[in-house]
This record gives C-alpha cells, structure tokens and sequence, in this order.
C-alpha cells in the first residue's frame, strides 16, 4: 500500500530535466511536453518560460522545438531519436545545420 502513496503522477509532478525528451511552445505561452509515453499541455508564466528556455539541458531545434540532450539515443536520417529507433519510436525532424552542433555538444556532455 505504501508503494501507491510514494509513486508520483507524471501528469501532475514530472521533473522537466529526466521526464520529458522534448518540448514544444505555443502561442498564449502554452507549452506541450512530450515524455515517453505521452504528452502534456501546460499554461506557463513567463518567467517560468524564460527559466525553461534558459535551462543548458535543453536545445533548440526547430521554431518553438527545444530537445533534451540528456535523452538522445541517437541522430539518423535526418531525425533525432530518443531510447530505441522502430515503429514507436519518439522523434523529432531536425534540420541538417543542426545535426552537427547537437553531435559536438553530445560528445562534450559525455566527456
């Protein structure tokens, strides 16, 4: 019965640095979160934006779309992919300048 009451609700309490792979704003600062399996939209405050956005973990990709670098098993066919590549897979498109930078900065996180 104590294992119910410890585990935490990922819809309610998620930790924005080990639950969400990536992350999405939109207008009215409405941002949508994207974990392993599933996603969620929150309303934010804009200094509550501004420290999401300012947060090293995370990189921009594309428009509104920050990726955690922290969760990237990998980048192919022009896609970046988090945990294992397949049918189900969580991806994000990311451009080709892109690719590269997010490699260096990969590489320097694991040094």
């Amino acid at each position: 019965m104590s294992s119910l009451l410890e585990a935490r609700n990922v819809y309610e309490d998620f930790e924005v640095e080990t639950d969400i792979l990536f992350f999405k704003v939109g207008d009215h600062d409405l941002v949508i979160f994207h974990g392993r399996n599933y996603n969620i939209k929150k309303r934010m405050t804009a200094e509550q934006l501004n420290r999401l956005l300012s947060n090293p973990s995370y990189y921009h990709v594309y428009g509104g779309c920050y990726v955690n670098l922290n969760k990237i098993s990998s980048i192919e066919d022009d896609s970046i992919y988090f945990g294992e590549m397949g049918l189900y897979a969580k991806t994000v498109r990311v451009p080709r300048r892109k690719q590269e930078s997010i490699r260096h900065l990969l590489k320097s996180l694991s040094s």
